[in-house]
């Protein structure tokens, strides 16, 4: 436990920045799960809406340096790839 004033006032803080940066992971964490779910469901046009969503809540988590801006480059670039995949795979089964 903190000794000084200002020691138990850095651990409140701390304590507040886990919780908020906890929650902000898990937002994305679900956003991406939702991602990948109406990729596997081929159901593009909610997907490229979601990576619209996902593509924002990486960019506040990278923005408020809960993660690395290269983690948050890297998924949304992942992410943009399976969607344009996904896309050319809906064209292609419709052309046939």
């Amino acid at each position: 436990m903190a000794n000084t004033k200002s020691a138990k006032k850095q651990a409140i803080q701390n304590e507040k920045r886990r919780r908020v940066n906890l929650s902000r992971k898990s937002s994305v964490k679900t956003a991406v799960k939702k991602l990948l779910t109406e990729i596997a469901n081929n159901d593009v046009t909610k997907a490229q809406d979601t990576l619209k969503d996902v593509e924002a809540k990486l960019a506040r988590a990278k923005g408020k340096h809960t993660i690395h801006k290269n983690t948050a480059a890297r998924k949304i670039s992942r992410l943009a790839k399976r969607v344009s995949a996904a896309k050319k795979n809906a064209g292609a089964k419709a052309s046939k």
